[in-house]
């Protein structure tokens, strides 16, 4: 799915920091140049069918046409996320070394892991373009994401250690996509027949491919649902909307969330999530 992401117009881009909420990542892409820097947690992101495991110090970049979407995120887990226009990529990446950032689809390595001082330089840079686009000085906003795409390059190119991901099993892959489009109606025994593999062997699977089991994924996907009723506008009652989102009893809701958010549920910050 192409999502437009929403740059005001008088930008060149924009960066924002993310921490984890539980919230539902559907697969997507978008016409800007996107890198993810990891700071803290891990995390496991699914691109074009590859699977990337996020840790401190993880860059990732996203290009145009790489459908992607976050599989799974610790509790802790934070990054900082950098979007770019194509327009700025015209102007900033004229010279053969920067050139490979205009492209659509890469052909090259996109994750790596960085040094903590340039994550820090990196962090330092993307605060301060998010600081003056929310005091509304675009252009102070796009001079600082301007240079810190090209930090950003720089510090790509200036590691050796590469981050490849790891090919998705054509059955993995279609369970993933079966349980995010149908997760509450689809049981254990329709979701390995549609994956063409057993109960049993699609779970070793998924397990070993995606580093966390089909169990524990419903449980993500439950948590989504969850907070997508609960954190809205009209609230309905904490037990009524675990229960329409796929949780046997406030029992099951109250263990799977205190593990995946750290807290209970009269402890979270619905408001802020």
């Amino acid at each position: 799915m192409k999502e437009a992401l929403g740059v005001p117009r008088e930008l060149d881009g924009r960066a924002f920091y993310h921490r984890c909420t539980g919230r539902r990542h559907v697969s997507h892409r978008h016409a800007e140049l996107e890198v993810n820097l990891a700071l803290t947690g891990t995390a496991t992101y699914v691109i074009d069918n590859k699977r990337f495991d996020l840790e401190p110090g993880t860059l990732l970049w996203l290009f145009p046409r790489q459908d992607h979407f976050l599989l799974d995120q610790s509790a802790d887990f934070t990054m900082w996320i950098a979007v770019w226009r194509s327009r700025l990529l015209r102007r900033a990446c004229t010279a053969p070394d920067t050139r490979p950032l205009r492209a659509q689809r890469p052909d090259f390595d996109f994750c790596r892991r960085i040094g903590q001082a340039r994550v820090t330089r990196l962090e330092l840079l993307f605060r301060e373009a998010s600081v003056a686009e929310k005091a509304g000085d675009a252009g102070r906003a796009n001079v600082l994401l301007a240079y810190a795409l090209l930090a950003a390059w720089d510090a790509h190119a200036a590691q050796e250690e590469i981050l490849p991901g790891l090919d998705l099993h054509p059955a993995v892959e279609r369970a993933v996509r079966l349980l995010r489009d149908r997760s509450e109606t689809l049981g254990s025994g329709e979701l390995a027949r549609h994956a063409g593999l057993s109960v049993s062997r699609l779970n070793r699977l998924f397990r070993r491919q995606t580093g966390v089991s089909l169990v524990a994924y419903r449980n993500r996907l439950r948590m989504n649902r969850f907070l997508d009723l609960y954190a809205g506008g009209a609230r309905p009652k904490m037990l009524s909307a675990a229960l329409e989102a796929g949780f046997g009893s406030y029992a099951q809701f109250h263990r799977v969330f205190r593990r995946m958010m750290g807290c209970s549920p009269r402890q979270y910050d619905f408001n802020g999530a």
